[in-house]
């Protein structure tokens, strides 16, 4: 398995699958490019002990440098891609999963012409858009779909992965030739919409498997805690958002709009707010900075009477499951893979960018309170990791009866 970072959703989903397979008898080899965020020195080896970070941590700011100025994401990193490869070889690697690859790390040209030459298995979760577009991991807000036949004048330079230089045309093409032509490769999306959005690309030849990501229901379960007597919100209603990072695309000027409407006893808590941006917000916003304390996390969803997420660009955001999980209604847009996780049962969907809808919305939740708990966390349920995780077993398995 190879995915660009240890830390975040995607390297916890690679180690997690990863135990997975373990547990059905299978040898995994994880790897990721050297951390730039860790101390020089550095060692550790996170996950099942068969980690190995196949890049050095000087090849990895120098490739950033690189990308960053030219665009040229996936084209240097030779030393290291070599190093990857040996040990692919090495280790007699016949399936491969890759996750992201999109942080200026990894030669593509390298990797997949040696997929290609010893027709290894790939299966290949699609965290985002970036795979079939000439730069960006999403286009939605841009309103952009030139990936859909060639990418040319890009309006996201300055979006991540930022780059100086439009090398977008060069970029399409080059992630068209060396994708394609895999004999045997099966792609994973974590929702419907983002396996529709496959369907229109350079990538539309290769099989499509939907499996959404999932939670632990262990870790986001109703948790007693004192976070309202805490931050003195006994009283109030007491709507939630949580993101990584705050700003237009997670909807950070609807809670602000929210926030200038309504009433007395409402109250907004956002969770992720950096110290910057706390300082701007008004009163009746309280701001959490981002902490990676799941229960923390577990306690301010249940303790919640709402979760609200405006997001504008997402391709299946776990913290909706979160929320579910804790017994907590969810009113989000219908953007992305937003909407999928939430029915009749558990919650509102509202069209994208529409205030009044969600304003709506939001008052007929704190109003009459339809969405009990018990019915949050059965919907929540069905997106056990661990059921979501078999399925990723069960790929592999069918790839190795193929072959037999």
């Amino acid at each position: 398995m190879i995915n660009m970072t240890t830390g975040g959703s995607t390297g916890t989903i690679m180690f997690q699958v990863a135990a997975e397979a373990e547990k059905r008898g299978h040898e995994v080899f994880t790897y990721s490019p050297a951390e730039l965020n860790k101390s020089a020195g550095s060692a550790d080896n996170p996950g099942n002990g068969k980690h190995f970070f196949y890049s050095k941590r000087i090849e990895r700011k120098a490739d950033n440098i690189i990308g960053r100025v030219l665009g040229c994401n996936g084209m240097t990193s030779w030393f290291g891609t070599a190093r990857l490869i040996r040990s692919l070889r090495r280790n007699r690697v016949e399936l491969v999963h890759l996750h992201n690859l999109h942080s200026y790390c990894i030669n593509l040209r390298m990797l997949f012409r040696y997929i290609k030459k010893n027709n290894l298995h790939v299966v290949w979760t699609l965290h985002d858009c970036w795979t079939f577009t000439g730069h960006c991991p999403h286009y939605v807000m841009a309103g952009c779909d030139k990936w859909k036949t060639q990418c040319f004048h890009c309006p996201q330079l300055h979006e991540y992965p930022q780059c100086k230089v439009d090398n977008s045309r060069y970029q399409y093409r080059f992630k068209k030739k060396n994708f394609s032509g895999v004999s045997s490769m099966t792609l994973v999306t974590p929702s419907r919409w983002l396996a529709e959005q496959v369907k229109e690309s350079f990538l539309k030849r290769y099989p499509v498997k939907v499996i959404h990501n999932g939670i632990d229901p262990e870790v986001f379960s109703p948790l007693p805690s004192d976070f309202r007597e805490k931050h003195g919100l006994e009283d109030k209603r007491l709507i939630l958002g949580v993101a990584s990072s705050w700003g237009e695309k997670k909807g950070l000027d609807m809670f602000i709009r929210l926030a200038e409407k309504m009433p007395e006893d409402w109250q907004i808590v956002m969770a992720g707010v950096s110290d910057s941006l706390a300082g701007q917000l008004p009163d009746n916003i309280t701001a959490i900075s981002k902490t990676e304390n799941r229960r923390a996390l577990a306690e301010m969803y249940t303790a919640a009477d709402v979760f609200v997420n405006p997001t504008r660009e997402d391709t299946f955001p776990t913290v909706n499951l979160e929320a579910l999980a804790c017994g907590t209604p969810v009113i989000t847009f219908r953007t992305g893979g937003s909407p999928e996780c939430i029915d009749a049962t558990c919650g509102i969907v509202v069209p994208p960018n529409d205030f009044d809808s969600l304003w709506a919305a939001l008052s007929d939740v704190l109003s009459k309170k339809r969405f009990s708990p018990e019915c949050c966390r059965e919907r929540a349920l069905l997106f056990d990791s661990n059921h979501q995780y078999k399925e990723y077993i069960a790929l592999y398995e069918s790839f190795m009866t193929n072959r037999q």
